[in-house]
């Protein structure tokens, strides 16, 4: 039976065929400019090209399943040595992903990619044109033209990956800027003339009589670049799987415990997504609650684990173990936002005020934290230890309702209960552990994704 293709949602559809019309037409436009007298030659077709498929395969990945690459250096190189079209077609046909055949990276990804992309780079030659010709100093004329040329190119080529990001996903505009591109138009401005120095090496020959030696060298020392950054991600993804594997040894120390974080963060989850969060948030939170007892990593087993009821000092040593996991991350507290640390730290907090450490009251709590705080109760109940029965669920249900507008947020409780109805995973302990630990789940699983100037385009979805 033949495969359906693959069609995105129709609002996306539609953005994509709008940036495809648009392309065709500036490349139309760029081609009917008689004063365009730049030279090009089939060596230089080649050699300029095969820099433009390099720099669209070799990238670093971005949150929201975005990324970025060097293809930025390269696209302003060419907008200022070809005629004002070529460049935007050179990228159109060869700019395409590394995933480009894949069932993974459907046609529509690589199509957007591509068109945004050209896209950019055509208004930047246009206006790279427009600045020379209104230039008295041609030297001055081309800083000013290749940063003007840059400004445009990030606005479009962002504004575009950000928007279709918005669509396809639901998260904010505003999120999305700030999570993957905040901080890159420094990265644009910056690095923008290292294109132009791109081309001005290929046009003045220093090294063997021909300039693409010299810009191969230059390329050298921006993949060297991004090799360190991708070291970089590649630690703190290292950091996050320990963070893991601590989490993951303290609910095995204990049967009773036994895929704890892991059920939270299933409820939390599930509550974060009926509550409205984009799928952003809903990742965070379930990171969130996946980690939220890191603190007890400090806490003795003897006491941890104690069989019979804790003393008072023992019980004080056990809360303290909120403000000691934000001490256990203090070397990754920065790449922690204040949604996560407050789940951390607060999420042992009650509405009536009476909880622990900050005794924060009602909506004081931070909301994430009371998202989780409820999740880790219901676990608890449904889990038992050594000194209490394991409720049913029904019995965790009842006490939960009953404690709505003392220990937990009312609004919550309610949103909780009609997805208790629902039936899912996680409201049986038993059956969520056979579910989660069964081969079928495990083959499932995918670890996750985790330099110079960049050029962003929307990513594989995982």
């Amino acid at each position: 039976m033949k495969a359906s293709l693959a069609v995105p949602p129709p609002r996306v559809l539609l953005f994509l065929l709008g940036l495809l019309l648009a392309f065709c037409g500036l490349v139309y436009f760029l081609s009917s400019q008689a004063s365009d007298t730049n030279v090009t030659s089939v060596l230089d077709l080649i050699f300029w090209g095969g820099l433009i498929w390099l720099a669209r395969r070799v990238e670093v990945r971005l949150p929201f399943n975005a990324s970025m690459s060097h293809a930025f250096v390269v696209n302003i190189a060419a907008v200022t040595f070809f005629p004002l079209w070529l460049a935007p077609v050179l990228v159109f046909v060869l700019g395409f992903n590394k995933d480009f055949g894949r069932p993974e990276y459907p046609w529509y990804k690589d199509l957007f990619n591509r068109t945004q992309s050209a896209l950019a780079t055509g208004m930047a030659a246009w206006v790279w044109w427009l600045v020379q010709q209104a230039s008295l100093n041609p030297d001055l004329g081309q800083v000013v033209g290749v940063l003007a040329a840059s400004v445009v190119y990030f606005l479009i080529n962002v504004s575009t990956v950000t928007y279709v990001i918005h669509l396809s996903s639901g998260a904010s505009i505003r999120k999305i800027w700030f999570e993957n591109y905040s901080w890159l138009w420094v990265s644009y401005l910056v690095q923008a003339p290292v294109g132009l120095l791109l081309a001005k090496a290929y046009q003045t020959p220093l090294i063997g009589g021909w300039g693409g030696f010299t810009v191969l060298f230059m390329m050298l020392l921006l993949y060297f670049s991004r090799y360190y950054w991708d070291e970089k991600v590649k630690l703190e993804e290292s950091f996050d799987e320990t963070i893991e594997l601590l989490v993951s040894t303290i609910d095995a120390k204990d049967p009773f415990t036994r895929l704890h974080s892991e059920r939270v963060a299933a409820i939390a989850a599930s509550i974060a997504q009926r509550m409205g969060f984009d799928e952003h948030d809903v990742k965070r939170i379930t990171y969130a609650a996946r980690i939220h007892d890191i603190g007890k990593v400090a806490i003795p087993d003897s006491i941890l684990l104690k069989p019979g009821k804790l003393s008072e000092d023992e019980f004080t040593l056990i809360k303290s173990h909120a403000s000691k996991g934000l001490e256990v991350l203090q070397p990754m507290r920065q790449r922690l936002s204040k949604d996560v640390q407050g789940v951390i730290m607060h999420h042992h907090e009650r509405w009536d005020g009476a909880g622990y450490p900050g005794k924060l009251k009602g909506e004081a709590i931070p909301l994430w934290a009371r998202i989780v705080s409820l999740a880790d109760a219901y676990e608890a109940m449904t889990a038992g230890r050594a000194y209490s029965r394991a409720k049913t669920p029904q019995e965790a249900l009842n006490e939960i309702i009953m404690l709505a507008g003392k220990q937990f947020d009312p609004q919550i409780v309610k949103l909780f209960e009609a997805l208790w109805l629902e039936d899912p995973i996680w409201k049986d302990r038993e059956e969520f552990l056979r579910r989660y630990t069964s081969p079928a789940h495990l083959s499932g699983l995918s670890s996750p994704s985790r330099s110079g100037p960049a050029s962003a385009t929307l990513h594989t979805s995982s």
